[in-house]
């Protein structure tokens, strides 16, 4: 008998976007393969009829689905499709202990429980179902894409490859043996630490304050996390943060090494301003290298718009909504 975690959910709508009066939402749970139960709201248009495609939806790394996530399956769903915005396992209102830790095994496996989710719903056809990926779950998406043959359709927003970063560093800056050995030394010493205080040290999230000399993507997250444009109190960006070795087994187990395997559609889409911008277009090029089929993967490049742009839009409604739902019409 698979068994499922008891979890409190908030009743109230607490989101940080408004509530459409074209879908109908509500509150779901399920479980992932490592017995983790999932939180997700599930967005329902309101006309609808018959049986729906559908869209599982995560992000960003340290996202809550009442930030952008949430935002992304509510517009999606006015848009015609079924979906689900859901928080990672250990994060949010999701179960798993101990909180805020990460695993790139767990984190696909929670793409992957979403699809099972979906493919049974009553209201779902089975057979048109996809998943989007927004920051460091673009990665996430990717690699379930390269191992879930149930999905149809992938667009990862202004992603992350969370493997890459945790082992090379920003802009690969720390791309060397020595760099990765001190923080492999750093990373085995906290976990002793944790041990002896009998908890686990967070590591901060989003800065706060800003610096003045803060980087400008640093301060695009201070714009988005700290401000009421998207905190949210179960936000680990808007608040303390991952465990300091919540990230540990990132460094050590790429998570895009099947991508070229892929046979499904791919929307890959990033701004041009996007200091992650590397990440998309050198996760579409492995994609897309030897492998036979590319006529249905895309390399979209937005101009001037930031990392966290594609979040919610930004000042400028940066999100093409019109393209990634025409993505998955076309698709699904």
């Amino acid at each position: 008998m698979i068994q499922t975690e008891n979890l409190t959910l908030a009743t109230e709508w607490d989101k940080t976007f408004s509530k459409s009066d074209l879908v109908s939402h509500k509150k779901v749970t399920f479980p992932n393969r490592y017995g983790i139960t999932l939180a997700a709201d599930l967005y329902i248009p309101k006309d609808a009829e018959d049986k729906l495609a559908a869209i599982a939806v995560c992000g960003p790394f340290g996202a809550v689905k009442e930030q952008c996530s949430g935002l992304y399956a509510q517009t999606l769903a006015e848009r015609g499709f079924l979906t689900l915005a859901f928080d990672p396992s250990f994060t949010g209102e999701s179960g798993g202990q101990p909180r805020y830790m990460a695993s790139p095994d767990i984190n696909t496996e929670d793409f992957m429980a979403a699809v099972d989710f979906l493919s049974l719903h009553e209201r779902v056809d089975a057979e048109r179902i996809g998943i989007c990926g927004i920051c460091g779950w673009g990665g996430m998406a990717l690699n379930a894409a390269a191992l879930d043959t149930r999905v149809k359709a992938t667009v990862a927003s202004t992603m992350y490859d969370m493997t890459r970063v945790n082992a090379n560093g920003y802009f690969d800056s720390e791309d060397s043996e020595e760099a990765r050995h001190a923080k492999r030394e750093a990373m085995c010493a906290q976990r002793l630490a944790d041990l002896r205080a009998g908890e686990y040290a967070l590591g901060g999230g989003v800065v706060d304050p800003l610096p003045a000399d803060a980087p400008s993507f640093v301060a695009d997250y201070y714009d988005y996390y700290k401000t009421p444009r998207g905190y949210h109190p179960r936000s680990l960006n808007s608040n303390g943060g991952w465990n300091v070795i919540g990230c540990q087994s990132f460094m050590n187990q790429p998570i895009l090494r099947y991508s070229n395997e892929i046979r499904t559609a791919v929307l890959v889409m990033h701004g041009d301003a996007a200091h992650s911008c590397y990440f998309g277009r050198d996760a579409y090029a492995n994609m897309v290298d030897g492998n036979a089929y590319t006529d249905n993967k895309e390399l979209l490049i937005i101009p001037g718009a930031t990392h966290t742009d594609l979040y919610d839009g930004g000042s400028t409604g940066a999100i093409p909504w019109d393209k990634v739902g025409g993505f998955y019409q076309q698709y699904l």
